[in-house]
């Protein structure tokens, strides 16, 4: 695993896509993709559970409220489905992640101890 700029870890591709798609909670139809000219802005990859499983943003695109045009998305899509909440989770050491959630609407529900 390679460690993210946003704290996050990534998995060889190959193995990331055969264990996403594989799990139960997979719907295609809850990849959310942010596109532009140059290229691919950012994703969120949520679980039929209402729970945000991904979400990342090229750096080149990161503060240019991407990552709020997606959540918010996430939020329109789930509200259609008659999710009361979305979920996710976050590490307190990514203060501008979690900064946004709480700027999106997201509040704190549980606080793990680190590993």
């Amino acid at each position: 695993m390679v460690a993210g700029r946003g704290g996050g870890s990534v998995r060889p591709f190959d193995d990331w896509l055969a264990e996403t798609t594989g799990d139960e909670e997979f719907d295609p139809l809850l990849c959310f993709l942010a596109a532009s000219p140059r290229g691919l802005a950012g994703a969120a990859l949520c679980w039929r559970s209402a729970f945000v499983k991904d979400l990342v943003v090229h750096e080149s695109w990161r503060r240019g409220g991407v990552a709020d045009a997606l959540l918010r998305q996430v939020f329109a899509t789930f509200a259609t489905r008659d999710a009361t909440a979305v979920e996710l989770n976050v590490q307190s050491t990514n203060p501008g992640a979690v900064r946004l959630y709480e700027r999106v609407g997201f509040r704190v529900v549980d606080r793990l101890l680190p590993r």
